[in-house]
């Protein structure tokens, strides 16, 4: 099995809840098993199985499934199910399967890059087609000219209406270098676009001046290049005049632990940084140096503030290096590694935990906000969307009011 990078992220949980329940999956099952024993027990009491002793469980039941099973089996399907049963029945939240089908999709989304035109959709209420809400700049959508508000109602000639958003995007993608025609509506009137798909890059830190010298950087994930775009993003805002900052990880479901690591060196002062403890008992701690940066600092986090991003709030709070703002976070404490399979799918396993500078671990615990401020789901929705701008956010607001306040 070939070891990958330590995953500090969250996307057990998106693999976890796109599945079906595990318990009732189980249930089920035994359910059907046992109705089959009861079954052939009165019909053949003196049946033995030739697949009762001598190997183990699973193998024993391929072999049985193999010989003996009447109607036609899906290998794939049949073997992704049982890695995920078998994943799940650990009772760890965080360890998840990832099939060989979407194991291009998470390394797009660790490497903060993607092979697309570079645009970001939502399906119509209507289900006529699917609306661009944001085009990433520099991107082939933009270039040819796809604008935010563009309906697409149709890809390479075929309309779309009533198509789910993700077979949608499985007709847009393709190979780097080829092009896709896109039929948008724009202000009722239809239009064809080529769009030639090329490799985008995700912006991970988002930079904003706002009034009275203060910084505010989104912070998307700790993923691929997360600690030096936002220490660029950083040295721009000061640049601009900026003399307070404000880092928000609502909605960032972490990322690599080195990434982490590399920022909070560049914040905080000599000291403790990370502690882990792996399956060996073996215990590492990651220190910073003794340059840091001498800024009032904010942090708001929420409850999809997951791993790296609860994580990088903590480490600020232990140092008083910055306030915390929002709402509780929530509360993992375990690493995980991605090993790849035979197959080409994959398994990311928690094999270690993880504490605070102070020692603390954050598993089922999260941090609570020095700030606590809730906001209604709609509100929420604005936040995770974009919609909502930086001085009608409540959470920013406060957060602007403490950092004045000191």
């Amino acid at each position: 099995m070939k070891e990958k990078l330590i995953n500090f992220g969250k996307k057990a949980v998106a693999f976890i809840q796109n599945r079906p329940g595990i318990a009732t999956f189980l249930s089920y099952v035994l359910v059907a098993v046992a109705a089959s024993v009861v079954t052939m027990a009165m019909m053949l009491p003196n049946t033995i199985s030739p697949y009762a002793q001598g190997q183990g469980k699973l193998s024993a039941l391929q072999q049985l499934i193999d010989d003996r099973y009447i109607g036609e089996v899906d290998m794939t399907k049949l073997e992704d199910m049982a890695a995920n049963a078998m994943i799940g029945a650990l009772g760890d939240r965080w360890s998840f399967y990832i099939p060989k089908s979407e194991m291009e999709a998470y390394e797009e989304q660790k490497n903060n890059a993607y092979v697309g035109i570079g645009v970001t959709i939502t399906q119509m209420e209507d289900g006529s087609g699917l609306q661009v809400t944001q085009v990433t700049a520099g991107g082939s959508a933009e270039e040819a000219g796809v604008l935010a508000g563009d309906v697409i109602i149709g890809v390479a000639g075929q309309g779309i209406a009533d198509m789910t958003l993700e077979a949608v995007s499985d007709l847009i993608k393709g190979e780097i270098n080829t092009q896709v025609e896109l039929t948008v509506l724009r202000d009722g009137e239809e239009m064809k676009i080529i769009v030639t798909r090329r490799q985008i890059k995700t912006p991970v830190a988002i930079a904003t001046l706002l009034d009275g010298g203060i910084g505010l950087i989104q912070i998307k994930n700790f993923n691929a290049n997360c600690a030096k775009e936002t220490v660029a993003a950083i040295k721009q805002l000061r640049e601009q005049g900026a003399e307070k900052l404000i880092f928000d990880v609502r909605f960032n479901g972490g990322g690599y632990a080195n990434e982490m690591v590399t920022l909070l060196d560049y914040l905080l002062p000599e000291g403790d940084l990370f502690k882990t403890v792996d399956y060996t008992g073996k215990e590492s701690v990651e220190r910073s140096g003794a340059s840091y940066l001498d800024m009032p600092m904010a942090v708001l986090v929420n409850g999809s503030s997951y791993s790296a991003a609860e994580f990088f709030a903590a480490a600020l709070d232990e140092y008083d290096a910055a306030v915390v703002v929002g709402e509780q976070t929530s509360g993992k404490g375990y690493f995980q590694v991605t090993y790849s399979l035979p197959d080409g799918s994959a398994v990311a396993l928690s094999i270690g935990k993880y504490y605070t500078p102070q020692g603390k671990s954050l598993e089922g615990i999260g941090i609570t906000p020095e700030f606590v401020v809730p906001v209604d789901e709609k509100t929420a929705a604005g936040i995770y969307a974009g919609t909502i701008q930086p001085m009608d956010d409540p959470q920013i607001l406060k957060a602007i009011e403490a950092l004045n306040a000191n």
